[in-house]
Formats: C-alpha cells, sequence, structure tokens
C-alpha cells in the first residue's frame, strides 16, 4: 500500500513538471520520458544480476497487457485531448480510480462492501467538483464535435482500470518487466512522433531537468510502484486513493504559483480525504 501511495504522490507532480518541461509535443514527451523509466528498471535488474533475457523473456500475454496499458493509456490520452476540450476530457479521463474499484469484483475477485462503493463515489465527487470549479461545460456548442474526445477519454479510463486490475492476476510476474513495457512503449511513441509530430527540444536547463524528472517519477518510477502495489496491495482502497492524484496536482501547481487556490480545492480534498478512508477501512481494522 506504502507503494501505491508513492505512485499516487509522483503522479501529483505530473503536471507542475510538465509545465516547467515547456510545449514538448507528447509523443516525444512519451518517448523520452519512458526512455528514462525503462533505464532505471534496467539498472535496477543489472545490479540484481538478470540479464537481456530476464527483461524479455515474458508470456505473450503478459507483453500485450503491459504494452496495452502503458502505450494505449497515452495514445488514448493524447487524442482526447487533441479531440476535446481538456479538462472536460481529463474529468472523463478520471472515472479509471472508480472502474478499478468496480472491476476489481469481476476481475481480481475481490468482494466488494458499501465502503469500497462510496469512497470511490465520494472521491469522484471531489475530483468532479474541482473540475466544475474551473467552468467546465459539457453542453457547449460544440458538445457533438467532441463526442469522439470523451470516447478517447473513456477508453483511456477503461484503459488504465483494466491495466490495474489484470496486472493482479499476473502477480508472479516480477516488476522488472515494466522496464520492458516501458522500452516499448518509448519506442512506439518515437515512431508515433516521427510520423504526426514536429520535433521541439527542451529549450532550458531547466526543461531538460523537467523531463528527466519526468522520467524518474511521474512517468518512470511511479509505473514500477503501481505494479507492486497493484499485485500485492488492497486494490480497491488503491482506487479510491488514486483520486489523490488530481488534488495534489493541483495543490503543487498552486505552490508553484502556476495556478490560483480555490475553496473548491479544499472542498474537493476533504470529499477526496473522506472517500479514501472510507474504502480503506478494513485496513484501517488490522
Amino acid at each position: 500500500m506504502a507503494a501505491g501511495l508513492t505512485a499516487i504522490c509522483l503522479w501529483g507532480s505530473l503536471a507542475a513538471l510538465s509545465v516547467l518541461a515547456g510545449p514538448i509535443p507528447p509523443f516525444q514527451m512519451v518517448a523520452m520520458t519512458f526512455a528514462v523509466g525503462a533505464s532505471i528498471g534496467i539498472v535496477r535488474a543489472w545490479r540484481r544480476g538478470v540479464g537481456w533475457m530476464g527483461l524479455v523473456r515474458w508470456p505473450a500475454k503478459v507483453w500485450l497487457l503491459g504494452i496495452c496499458g502503458l502505450f494505449g493509456y497515452h495514445a488514448l490520452y493524447f487524442g482526447a485531448l487533441q479531440l476535446a476540450p481538456p479538462a472536460e476530457a481529463n474529468l472523463v479521463n478520471y472515472l479509471w480510480p472508480l472502474l478499478i474499484v468496480l472491476l476489481s469484483a469481476p476481475f481480481a475477485g475481490e468482494r466488494l462492501g458499501w465502503t469500497h462503493l462510496a469512497g470511490a463515489g465520494l472521491g469522484f465527487a471531489g475530483v468532479a467538483l474541482l473540475a466544475f470549479g474551473r467552468g467546465l461545460n459539457f453542453a457547449g456548442e460544440h458538445a457533438m464535435g467532441h463526442a469522439l474526445g470523451y470516447a478517447l477519454a473513456l477508453g483511456c479510463a477503461f484503459t488504465w482500470a483494466l491495466y490495474s486490475v489484470l496486472s493482479r492476476r499476473f502477480g508472479d510476474t516480477p516488476t522488472d518487466a515494466i522496464a520492458s513495457f516501458c522500452a516499448a512503449s518509448a519506442v512506439l511513441s518515437l515512431l508515433c512522433h516521427l510520423v504526426f509530430e514536429r520535433t521541439v527540444w527542451p529549450a532550458s536547463p531547466l526543461a531538460w531537468l523537467a523531463v528527466l524528472a519526468l522520467g524518474l517519477g511521474p512517468t518512470g518510477s511511479a509505473f514500477y510502484f503501481w505494479d507492486h502495489a497493484v499485485k500485492r496491495g488492497d486494490i480497491r482502497a488503491l482506487g479510491a486513493f488514486s483520486y489523490a492524484t488530481p488534488i495534489l496536482s493541483t495543490a503543487i501547481l498552486i505552490a508553484c504559483g502556476l495556478a490560483e487556490p480555490t475553496g473548491a480545492l479544499l472542498l474537493a480534498a476533504l470529499l477526496v480525504t473522506a472517500g479514501a478512508t472510507l474504502a480503506s477501512r478494513e485496513l484501517w481494522r488490522r
């Protein structure tokens, strides 16, 4: 559970670091940061005596799950941001923690109680409150034109939720596999970048450091922590805890002077905290 909370905290820094990195095309950013993330796993494996074959010799279904989870999620996410307003698309995307809770019963064999459902519901209510506090509007004049973008955002949510829940079925697959998935995702992202985007390099030493920090943190080591957490932790509580990500993200942006504080943030944080506490009631009892 500590590993899962670490991943969530790292994802909270994603927005601030992305702003500091500057206007780098999305697929280029994924290629660069996932390459750093893959390096973390490769170095970690080598230090433990695991060679190249030990990093790539996984069953086809494990490869499929890992690449669809990491690359598939980000490809859908960037597509959603291109076709729909980013704030609205991001709110739809943040159905994934709720879906993790709901899908943990049929796909991971977990028992769902009212506390798990209520906790996840409170978490989503907090994130929705934060989003609508910024002036979200799903009923604008171009709402129908944004339908495909919202559909891709929903696809994001299902992709990451299914990746997280199904990873539990491969609990015997070591976390070293994440290095392989990051490397494959970096290559696929590079190909998409070369086809669809124009290369834009970081404009300053600070921007380069931000890219490196992204690869070391939210788009690197966070995946290793998350893999360990969903395979061995309480995935129902992790789903509810995950709603802390956008709250932390907004708080960090405010602390860095990149956003303005609002009353909605405080109320959203209280809802997410209450939901996470409720969903993890069994853990507190233990």
